[in-house]
């Protein structure tokens, strides 16, 4: 089999390593040292740059790595740096939220617990919060926003999270009253976030836009909740009250911080 080029290099560079180093071992002339090195010069310049261009590709191979490892070290810390300046905003905007409670005075009316919110069902008229009972926290507690609309209380408790049923669940009810007026009634959850306000009496003059208001009557809401607004009235003439439809003051879309009302 015929020899590749590689192999015959191959050979050539042993056998050139070969006579360098005889001709440092032995007593041969310095005319024909010199005669042999200067033939050979082309050579040897051509082994050394090769020498140097291996030399320099494994430190551009070294210094690819240690950038490699710097990149790596600085996503890391533009992943940190950003998880501390989401807590920051979200703390910033805590603080915002506890301010403008403290602006209201709930804080002044009510024991708080301040609370997030982790999840939301609609279909079932429910919400997850970040408190259970390692919190302190109970069931049928108050759950309001910081403008001191009434969202819900808590249905089921555990270690580390809550669910909270808003108002508008079925079957949930409780006494309200149109805001400055002493007309009352009883607020009815039909589901799908959804309210109305039942046992209205006949007499009794509403409209649509009037304000509706938790009051202390059953004892479940402390009085003064903002409840919702008054969307349409329906009369008739075979049942003995009045109804009206009633539109959650509450939007479920941006419920995010809420607060409990541990005490009332």
């Amino acid at each position: 089999m015929k020899p590749s080029p590689k192999f015959k290099i191959g050979v050539i560079v042993v056998l050139l390593i070969a006579v360098f180093i005889i001709l440092n071992l032995t007593d041969f002339s310095k005319e024909i040292k010199n005669l042999i090195f200067l033939i050979s010069q082309p050579i040897q310049k051509t082994f050394w740059k090769m020498g140097d261009e291996i030399s320099d590709f494994f430190e551009m191979v070294s210094e690819m790595r240690d950038l490699k490892k710097e990149n790596e070290e600085l996503k890391l810390k533009i992943q940190e740096l950003t998880a501390e300046n989401v807590a920051l905003k979200e703390r910033k905007k805590e603080n915002e939220i506890l301010r403008t409670a403290l602006e209201l005075g709930l804080q002044e009316e009510f024991k708080l617990e301040i609370c997030q919110v982790i999840g939301k069902d609609i279909s079932s008229d429910t919400i997850l919060i970040n408190e259970g009972f390692k919190d302190g926290l109970t069931k049928d507690l108050p759950v309001i926003t910081q403008q001191k609309i009434l969202v819900g209380r808590i249905s089921e408790v555990y270690k580390n999270f809550s669910k909270v049923q808003l108002i508008t669940q079925k079957d949930t009810s409780f006494d309200a009253k149109i805001l400055d007026t002493e007309i009352s009634g009883l607020i009815k959850g039909e589901g799908n976030l959804r309210l109305f306000l039942d046992l209205i009496p006949p007499e009794k003059e509403i409209k649509k836009g009037d304000v509706v208001i938790t009051t202390v009557l059953g004892g479940i809401f402390p009085r003064g909740l903002l409840v919702g607004e008054i969307e349409k009235v329906i009369k008739s003439d075979i049942e003995p009250w009045q109804q009206a439809k009633v539109k959650p003051a509450f939007n479920i879309e941006g419920l995010e911080t809420l607060f409990i009302i541990t005490e009332f």
